[in-house]
């Protein structure tokens, strides 16, 4: 049992900000006063609903049976744990999770003992009214400093939330990603706004330490996302870590790279997401030395098959993969050989599962052009799903070896999680290449809002200014799509044609919505009954050839 004192949270007015104020439970046990306590934090990044365990070069790892079990391992060795996360837990998940309004994930979060997380931008997915029903869910709290409007839009948020562990107040601090309101569809945030990351961290850091709080933790839906001149990585986390003071530990989360670094006298820590690791940081509090703190961490990899899963959780999760095996477990085709997903290469570049998805929206609707974020595909084709019957090839070890695969209807829903829909419109030339600027204008380095194409091809030269990139576009048949006013017929998906991933080109209030998209590439693959990972070219930039 830890020795643990939660403070819960009401709302002050501090300088214009809305700060917590902390009123303070009756302890289970007070503890003793020790000069030096070791503090373990434990994190995981982006976990997004995995429960099933991921197939990292065919071994598997993580899954929330396998994670329960090493945390309990940990905490045994240093009961005076804590375990947290930085957003987007939820959303973007596969069916096991997704199908039940991410419900499983939340009961495996209070089951598996978390204190705190925050919000990213995919737990604002489906709408506040959703967010609320999982913040009323929660056993943990939920916490974000930099959300101006929270109390007419949420209740039970709080910007920082103090633990007491092992005698020491420790502050965790929330903060969620500033351009999270360009990520969801238009008006998921209600009227929240989204302040200055630092700013807001470094205000309630402030009021923390006026309510004792000894040791401050950050959790930031703020991740690294290239490197600068001199090849160090960098992005929203690194920048926000140069920008804050006081703090102790800061950790990071939205973007699936590994990185650990000092900044500003913080540890600053990023796992891979879903559980493919996890950090085990110790903050060792040394009250003789003025309340000092150092840290030291390490990056595991919950190996599966390491451990015994914990079989309370794979009890949890029973009743679910029972209701999903008889909707999800069909075969629908076979794929030669895996379509690849992650480490963002389709938001950069065309892969193979973006053309995919691509040719399914255009032939759905018999189109001229289709385009769809890249940010939109969530896994790679076969899926880390689990149909019931092992004798079917699967990437995942346990199955039988591929390739080729069998491809189930689940793997269709794991790769488009999100419940968008087909819309097709008109577009002009001028309005698609606009659209194709937006697209590469952060190239080469990674956009979720990077388009995979189909009916047509287009280069680029990313060395240029953004916004003047685009240096041809023709049709599958030759024709040069000129920028003017001539129109042609389009297949997108709803959050793009919303003005999603700041797609204000399409706002236009054109648009007819159709079939849920992931229907559409289901009957795409079901037709072709064999599908290739391959590309053909459709994207070029010309600076980076082969790229």
């Amino acid at each position: 049992m830890r020795n643990q004192l939660k403070f819960f949270a009401t709302t002050i007015a501090v300088s214009g900000l809305t700060l917590v104020g902390l009123v303070p439970s009756l302890p289970a046990s007070a503890g003793a006063r020790a000069n030096t306590v070791d503090i373990q934090v434990l994190n995981v990044s982006d976990f997004h609903g995995q429960l099933d365990p991921l197939s990292v070069n065919n071994v598997n790892v993580g899954g929330a049976a396998a994670l329960s079990t090493y945390w309990q391992r940990d905490r045994a060795e240093n009961p005076n744990t804590l375990l947290l996360t930085g957003g987007d837990a939820v959303g973007a998940s596969p069916p096991l999770s997704s199908f039940f309004d991410d419900i499983p994930t939340i009961d495996f979060m209070n089951y598996a003992g978390f204190d705190a997380d925050t919000f990213g931008n995919h737990n604002f997915d489906k709408g506040l009214a959703h967010l609320q029903e999982q913040i009323d869910l929660a056993e943990f709290s939920y916490v974000s400093s930099n959300l101006a409007n929270l109390d007419d839009n949420l209740t039970g948020v709080a910007p920082f939330v103090i633990e007491k562990v092992g005698g020491v107040k420790v502050a965790v601090i929330g903060v969620t990603n500033p351009e999270a309101p360009t990520l969801v569809a238009p008006g998921a945030l209600g009227t929240i706004e989204i302040t200055d990351p630092a700013a807001a961290a470094n205000a309630a850091r402030a009021e923390a330490e006026k309510l004792g709080a000894k040791v401050i933790i950050a959790i930031g839906h703020l991740g690294i996302e290239g490197t600068d001149a001199g090849g160090e990585p960098t992005g929203p986390l690194t920048e926000f870590a140069q920008d804050v003071h006081g703090f102790d530990l800061i950790l990071g989360d939205h973007t699936n790279v590994q990185y650990r670094n000092t900044i500003n006298g913080a540890l600053v820590l990023e796992n891979l997401s879903k559980g493919a690791t996890y950090a085990k940081t110790t903050l060792h509090y040394d009250r003789r030395h003025g309340g000092s703190v150092t840290a030291s961490s390490e990056f595991v990899v919950p190996v599966t098959s390491a451990v015994q899963p914990d079989p309370r959780v794979v009890e949890l999760l029973a009743p679910y993969r029972a209701e999903l095996a008889a909707q999800l477990d069909g075969v629908i085709g076979v794929a030669t050989g895996i379509f690849p997903r992650g480490g963002n290469i389709e938001r950069i570049r065309e892969v193979a599962l973006g053309d995919l998805t691509a040719d399914a929206l255009r032939a759905a609707y018999e189109t001229q052009i289709a385009f769809t974020n890249g940010g939109g595909l969530r896994s790679p084709l076969p899926s880390s799903y689990l149909p019931q019957d092992t004798t079917l090839r699967r990437p995942t070890p346990g199955y039988a070896a591929g390739p080729p695969y069998d491809l189930v209807i689940g793997d269709v829903y794991s790769v488009l999680p999100f419940g968008n829909q087909s819309l097709t419109r008109t577009v002009t030339g001028a309005q698609l290449w606009a659209v194709l600027e937006r697209s590469v204008g952060q190239a080469p380095n990674a956009f979720g809002g990077f388009l995979q194409i189909s009916g047509f091809r287009f280069t680029y030269d990313s060395t240029q200014p953004a916004g003047s990139r685009v240096t041809s576009v023709t049709l599958d048949d030759g024709r040069v799509v000129a920028e003017d006013a001539t129109t042609y017929t389009a297949t997108t998906n709803d959050f793009t044609n919303a003005g999603g991933d700041g797609y204000v080109e399409l706002a236009d209030g054109q648009g007819v919505t159709r079939n849920l998209m992931a229907n559409d590439l289901l009957a795409y693959i079901t037709a072709q009954g064999a599908i290739t990972p391959t590309t053909d070219g459709r994207i070029d930039d010309v600076a980076r050839p082969g790229a």
